[in-house]
């Protein structure tokens, strides 16, 4: 049995989802899980997913204000305290919303527990991603911190991690990300949602981001995860 490991969804598109079936699903699941769930939602940018979905794919702005029904109609019914299934956690589990443009991080700022930075922007169908700088990167969270004002110091950072490159690796770049600018093979400042070299290599990279920008939250994909887990102990 564990007793610190949370359980996040990161994230659900929430056009694929009705906001009340969702908020009975999310407070049976905290319930199940001794409160230790947290609720990750994102409008959902990747075309591919909506069409073996068999769901219309809406413009940006339709998507998120999808997102934003859906999250005000969360709130309203956990703070509700005659709603039932009750979620273990009062008023339900923290709220992670992902995203990087503009209006999205508005939203986020709004009423997010977490904001996640996805390192990058997409195309029109979501099957390449740019990844960010780390110019960039500084701009968004700068964007984020003065949106939050005087929630700043209570609302968590997190950082999508794209890739981690061990070094037999280190010009592998998978298909959906645009090609990492030359520079960066000549050793320059990595995108700040890679980690490359050796796993002491990545666990100083993590600490460094953590301190240069305030991520304190890293979520890695799934196709990263074996080359990640060194990394892992490296941290510990």
């Amino acid at each position: 049995m564990t007793e610190r490991v949370r359980l996040s969804t990161f994230v659900l598109n929430t056009p694929f989802y009705n906001p009340v079936l969702l908020a009975r699903d999310v407070a049976s699941t905290d319930q199940f899980i001794d409160g230790r769930m947290e609720l990750g939602l994102g409008a959902g940018y990747v075309k591919a997913e909506f069409d073996t979905a068999g769901i219309p794919f809406p413009s940006g702005g339709s998507r998120v204000e999808q997102l934003e029904q859906t999250v005000t109609t969360l709130r309203r019914l956990f703070e509700d305290t005659e709603y039932q299934p009750r979620p273990a956690q009062p008023s339900g589990p923290p709220l992670l919303i992902g995203g990087w443009g503009d209006r999205l991080l508005r939203l986020a700022a709004a009423h997010a527990d977490i904001i996640a930075l996805t390192g990058g922007w997409a195309n029109t169908t979501g099957d390449v991603l740019q990844l960010a700088g780390a110019a960039q990167t500084e701009e968004r969270v700068a964007y984020v911190r003065g949106l939050l004002g005087d929630r700043a110091d209570a609302v968590e950072l997190n950082l999508m991690v794209q890739q981690v490159i061990p070094p037999a690796e280190r010009t592998a770049v998978p298909d959906r990300f645009e090609p990492l600018p030359p520079d960066a093979e000549r050793g320059s400042e990595e995108p700040p949602s890679v980690l490359s070299g050796t796993p002491a290599d990545m666990a100083q990279q993590i600490k460094e981001r953590r301190e240069r920008y305030g991520f304190t939250y890293f979520t890695v994909m799934e196709y990263n995860m074996e080359n990640f887990a060194p990394v892992i102990a490296a941290l510990r």
